[in-house]
């Protein structure tokens, strides 16, 4: 133990160790830098559609965008570290350096020892951020949108706009619209609604409506005042049509609401809470605030693996397959995230099954790491980028 340690210590003092790791650090900040660019763009650009259309004060703007921002680092921070290593061990071996350092002994398993400081500060870095400024920043998040009944999306309809309810199957229309007090209520007249009843068309016109939350299911309804309801508006054909004074159509249910609130509480809880919550929702957001920060140990092993490669190669297949990896490594874990929160899957096995599953999977590939992989590639014609010439 005290060799292995003495190695790992005179290893990580060498100028070759230096040298990698400064080299990943700069490829890390320039992908970091990229990436972040275009989420962090992307994430102003809904964000200030979404105060266009719901109405959020610009002042609540730059506040609402930065907390998405810091939401959203984790992942940047794991796929611009992934896809670093990647080419950084790649060029090693593109530029025979890895060949030389192979030479006086050091293995592709040392590059992996190489890196691991490297990897430990990022570890720590994301994990702090999981378990405490993140759900710092949701807490807060949820604090300005209820300050701002607009920024909610069951807060408000928009007047002049066709709006969709329960994922299309209801179409809204007002002309015009008007809040009640402070309330989530609103008045609205000239209303056209169209929906399915049993699959078959439902058209709604009424003069008046009053938007109300039922306090039984916290279920979103329209009461709608002194209107026509026909149905099998199809073909020009109308089965039905009714004549109403008052008429109560739900538009948002209350097990959705409830269901979202539920997860946003949950999300903006302390870590330390959820496990005396116990519930399967605080369960899964405890495993998935531990599960990011060890995706970043698991992903630099694949990338370290992904990395090596033949010098003479000129395609970078590895880093497409990288980037695939990491898609379904990350949609892996939402999935088991959704099957713990709906009670499908034992929380014991949860994230951790996953990350052990990969880790196998990838040791048993690193023993297999002497075959060439590439001699199998070259013969697949649409990665043939060039022809190859012979002397």
């Amino acid at each position: 133990m005290l060799k292995k340690l003495k190695y790992f210590l005179i290893l990580q003092n060498s100028l070759i160790s230096r040298y990698i790791n400064q080299k990943l650090l700069s490829i890390f900040l320039a992908i970091f830098f990229i990436i972040g660019l275009i989420v962090f763009g992307n994430q102003f650009v809904l964000t200030v559609n979404e105060s266009f259309t719901r109405g959020i004060p610009f002042r609540e703007l730059l506040p609402i965008v930065s907390l998405n921002m810091i939401r959203d680092i984790p992942l940047i921070v794991s796929l611009s570290l992934f896809l670093a290593i990647i080419i950084t061990i790649t060029q090693l071996y593109k530029n025979s350096e890895a060949v030389v350092m192979n030479s006086v002994g050091l293995s592709i398993l040392d590059f992996f020892l190489i890196i691991q400081p490297v990897i430990i500060i990022f570890f720590l870095s994301l994990l702090s951020l999981t378990t405490y400024f993140i759900p710092a920043a949701k807490y807060q998040k949820n604090i300005i949108e209820n300050q701002n009944e607009n920024s909610s999306e069951f807060s408000f309809i928009t007047e002049g706009k066709f709006e969709e309810f329960k994922q299309g199957e209801i179409v809204f229309f007002t002309s015009n619209s008007n809040s009640i007090d402070d309330s989530q209520d609103q008045n609205m007249e000239e209303i056209f609604i169209y929906a399915f009843n049993n699959n078959e068309p439902v058209i709604v016109v009424a003069s008046q409506a009053q938007k109300y939350t039922n306090l039984e299911n916290n279920g979103t309804y329209l009461r709608l005042k002194n209107g026509i309801r026909y149905q099998g508006a199809q073909n020009l054909e109308i089965n039905k049509i009714l004549n109403f004074d008052s008429y109560d159509l739900e538009i948002v249910s209350g097990e959705a609401k409830n269901s979202i609130n539920i997860s946003k509480s949950i999300e903006s809880e302390k870590t330390i809470d959820l496990l005396s919550i116990g519930s399967s929702f605080a369960i899964s957001e405890f495993q998935w605030r531990f599960s990011q920060p060890i995706s970043v140990l698991v992903l630099s092993l694949i990338g370290v693996l992904l990395g090596k490669t033949s010098p003479r190669s000129t395609k970078r297949i590895n880093l497409l397959v990288g980037v695939v990896i990491f898609i379904i490594y990350n949609n892996f874990l939402l999935i088991i995230k959704s099957s713990i929160e709906g009670n499908f899957l034992n929380p014991l096995i949860g994230f951790f099954g996953i990350h052990m599953s990969i880790i196998l999977i990838f040791s048993m590939l690193y023993m297999l790491s002497d075959i060439n992989y590439y001699k199998f590639v070259d013969k697949i014609p649409f990665l043939i980028l060039k022809s190859k010439k012979h002397v």
